[in-house]
């Protein structure tokens, strides 16, 4: 008999009652259920409202369970609907009548609400620890290639002179930004929905300042109706997780064009790449594409969740079982894309001589330096431009490279050029040269790769 059974006089019809379930995957939440069981019974005894008897049967029942759960001996009945209500007849069918206690001053709208919470909760802590342990990923591989001249890009077109190291802590940064998103969301979520009851609380003396306590959380939420009605943490940690997993996308992106005969700026390992069934020749950045696909995939679960709330009035709806498997979804394909994209990153080979290459090879990206050498000898920016304009024409033409061409050719479109020209044109001092805060300077790089260190130090 369903624990609601008693204003209805006829049985669910079975499609209905299979449609109506959620146990098929609100079953994870078993612990977080007992845990919230457990200070719902402790609170229940400590103010009277059942006897420290009946809380401490109730409470040894409920750690039964979980360990008969945790072991493997426990199999969830549709029948029950959730994981809330197969718990609860679990411990009735162990402690009898007392288990019928456990509910009072409980619906089962605050006791979702404090369950998904709680595990959202644990898993966003997860999540920041695979991506603390990703940037400590890319730091390493930053350190090793400081110096490695990269040409960085605008429009996919060869603009300015960088370095590897530079362009991994642009990757670095944002990963960083996703932790401080994820710690926000966290912060806001930690309240406690415990007590809220049905959607206006109860006419018990219950203490919801001890239940938020007994489960680590900062305060009760302040609103009942809210309380039990509320899935911005849900829909903020999709958002959150959406902009990761846009971060990885672009990423995954880069390193398929780098691994590319194209590029060949980088090999990936063989151990994260896969080959073709036809051609014997390929290898495949499939871990950098499977990446890359599972992106719009998390972007789904975020369209989900905010079109289930979109129009709900207040407080609990039947719609609202379904903020769940979006969640479970993006923890599990965030969980399972982080790692393995980490060790394809660590894995990787560098090719310093390709980068290198791509950066002198006629593509003119210390053009820029060029002008500024005439800006430092007084000449207008806007003027210098369109002297180094005609040059990169003429060398165009002639098949040259800004710091191929003599000194008589510079001289004939400025007289400011001077034999320090070729100095100034150097890629290495190019690159060196920028060490404003954010440049591409190895100074500078040394900078941003110890705020980052210092960053993941924090939380480790």
């Amino acid at each position: 008999m369903k624990l609601w059974a008693g204003r209805f006089q006829k049985e669910t019809d079975s499609a209905v009652n299979d449609f109506n379930s959620s146990i098929a995957f609100d079953a994870r939440l078993y612990r977080q259920d007992i845990t919230g069981s457990i200070a719902h019974a402790t609170m229940l005894g400590e103010q009277g409202i059942v006897s420290p008897q009946e809380a401490e049967d109730i409470i040894n029942g409920l750690k039964a369970i979980l360990a008969d759960i945790e072991a493997g001996n426990v199999e969830f009945t549709v029948d029950m609907e959730d994981i809330h209500m197969n718990i609860e007849s679990l411990l009735t069918s162990r402690i009898g009548q007392t288990a019928k206690r456990l509910h009072t001053a409980r619906s089962r709208n605050d006791q979702v609400a404090v369950d998904f919470r709680m595990y959202v909760r644990e898993e966003i802590q997860e999540i920041i620890n695979i991506i603390l342990n990703f940037e400590t990923i890319l730091v390493n591989k930053a350190k090793e290639n400081v110096n490695t001249l990269l040409p960085g890009y605008t429009h996919l077109q060869r603009a300015q002179p960088s370095t590897l190291a530079h362009h991994l802590m642009a990757y670095a940064n944002m990963l960083k930004r996703d932790v401080t998103r994820l710690e926000d969301c966290l912060e806001r979520m930690n309240e406690s929905p415990l007590g809220a009851g049905a959607l206006a609380t109860t006419t018990y003396p219950i203490n919801r300042n001890r239940t938020a306590e007994l489960l680590g959380f900062a305060k009760p939420t302040d609103n009942s109706l809210d309380s039990v009605s509320d899935r911005d943490f849900a829909i903020e940690f999709l958002s959150a997780c959406s902009i990761l997993m846009m971060h990885l996308s672009r990423f995954a992106e880069e390193i398929i064009l780098w691994c590319s005969w194209e590029f060949k700026y980088v090999e990936l390992d063989d151990a994260y790449s896969t080959g073709s069934s036809m051609m014997p020749q390929k290898k495949n950045p499939d871990v950098a594409e499977l990446v890359r696909g599972k992106t719009g995939r998390v972007y789904g679960s975020l369209i989900t969740l905010l079109t289930v709330m979109k129009g709900i009035p207040l407080a609990y709806n039947k719609d609202m079982q379904e903020d769940k498997e979006p969640v479970f979804d993006t923890i599990d394909t965030v969980k399972m894309c982080l790692p393995v994209f980490a060790s394809m990153i660590d894995t990787m080979v560098v090719k310093p001589e390709n980068m290198r290459r791509a950066a002198l090879d006629g593509c003119f990206i210390n053009a820029t330096d060029c002008a500024d050498y005439l800006v430092k000898k007084g000449l207008p920016f806007r003027e210098a431009y369109m002297v180094v304009g005609k040059l990169v024409h003429t060398c165009i033409e002639q098949g040259e490279n800004l710091d191929t061409l003599t000194l008589e050719e510079f001289r004939e479109v400025s007289d400011l050029f001077q034999e320090d020209i070729y100095q100034a044109l150097y890629m290495k001092n190019c690159v060196n040269g920028r060490k404003a805060i954010g440049g591409p300077a190895a100074v500078e790089v040394a900078r941003q790769i110890a705020a980052i260190e210092a960053f993941v130090a924090e939380r480790q």
